[in-house]
């Protein structure tokens, strides 16, 4: 037990270090489109809006103050009719983090905006950006520190020389990612995108550091997506997310696959597998009915972590609502649909 609760205050420690900690993630990426890429923002295939909201719960069979992250998105097209073969994408996500018993969050709102340009028949172009507002806070109340270890446990009581500037910190924050995706029959669809986060090189910190190092590190997303019909009642869905910043690097990679229980796909069974490299493997469950999905995932951890957790990595669900304006419910579909 004296173990366990020393690695879990060191991994909290990693949290303060200023310029190394880690963005928000989640494993159904595919189901967060605007924080993967803003190119995303409008791109839409098979809808012409939608609704998301995402949870995740990590490292609560260890934690007694587990990770949860939260997560809203909405975006639309906009202005079919004003470009030759493109259109507008107007969209925001609000994204909030709560971690350790010094309730470290995160809170972020974002507006995002893309324009996408079909290329001949079968493929399409976009790029798009983020712009938004971060703030981290934390409770220097509740935080222990190394010089409060008494050989036995963490003090509170005991006097600190770690002093914080401020207990809170918040700053501009600006993405930018583009998109490819190609179309060549009615049965394949592909898609792939790369994004940069923290373009501008804002600064996190709760001390009182104006050197480089309380600079967030750029992020880099790739990702490639693919929808194929591979027959009349299935539909699988193929991907591979790589994403890295400072030191740290994850790539996922997996499938889900939807199978139509319903004439024209209105009910749908959802399910698959990731696979986190040297990290966690993923199962995946859900139902789509009426262009409403619900998603669930569970992160069985792999690594040496395990020996702590028991595999009992994090939770994870989503929902998210396509729809059509009620002046285009015959629009045609980009990718696979029953």
């Amino acid at each position: 037990m004296l173990k366990k609760k020393i690695i879990l205050f060191f991994i909290f420690c990693i949290l303060l270090i200023p310029g190394y900690s880690q963005d928000l993630h989640f494993s159904q990426f595919f189901n967060a489109p605007l924080s993967t890429n803003p190119a995303n923002t409008g791109f839409i295939p098979d809808a012409d809006y939608r609704l998301g909201l995402q949870y995740r719960n990590q490292w609560s069979s260890i934690m007694a103050m587990p990770y949860k992250t939260m997560s809203a998105f909405a975006d639309a097209q906009f202005m079919r009719d004003k470009f030759e073969n493109g259109w507008l994408g107007l969209g925001a996500f609000v994204q909030s983090d709560v971690v350790g018993s010094g309730s470290l969050r995160s809170t972020k709102v974002y507006g995002s905006l893309a324009y996408h340009q079909m290329l001949g028949l079968s493929s399409l172009l976009s790029a798009g950006f983020n712009l938004g507002w971060a703030n981290k806070r934390i409770n220097p109340a509740e935080l222990k520190f190394p010089d409060q270890w008494d050989g036995t446990f963490f003090d509170g009581h005991l006097p600190t020389s770690v002093v914080l500037q401020t207990n809170s910190v918040s700053y501009f924050d600006m993405q930018a990612g583009l998109n490819y995706a190609y179309f060549p029959t009615e049965d394949v669809y592909i898609n792939a995108g790369y994004s940069i986060h923290h373009v501008n090189k804002p600064k996190e910190t709760f001390f009182d550091d104006g050197t480089a190092s309380a600079t967030i590190p750029m992020r880099q997303i790739a990702f490639i997506n693919a929808i194929v019909k591979a027959g009349p009642s299935l539909i699988l869905k193929p991907n591979i997310y790589f994403t890295t910043q400072a030191k740290a690097s994850e790539l996922i990679g997996g499938f889900t696959g939807n199978y139509n229980l319903s004439e024209a796909g209105e009910t749908q069974l959802i399910a698959g597998v990731y696979y986190r490299h040297k990290d966690a493997i993923i199962p995946v469950a859900g139902f789509e009915l009426n262009n409403l999905q619900f998603t669930f995932s569970y992160d069985i951890t792999m690594s040496s972590l395990k020996t702590f957790n028991n595999g009992r990595g994090a939770l994870e669900f989503s929902l998210v609502k396509k729809g059509f304006y009620p002046s285009n419910t015959l629009r045609q579909a980009l990718c696979p649909k029953f």
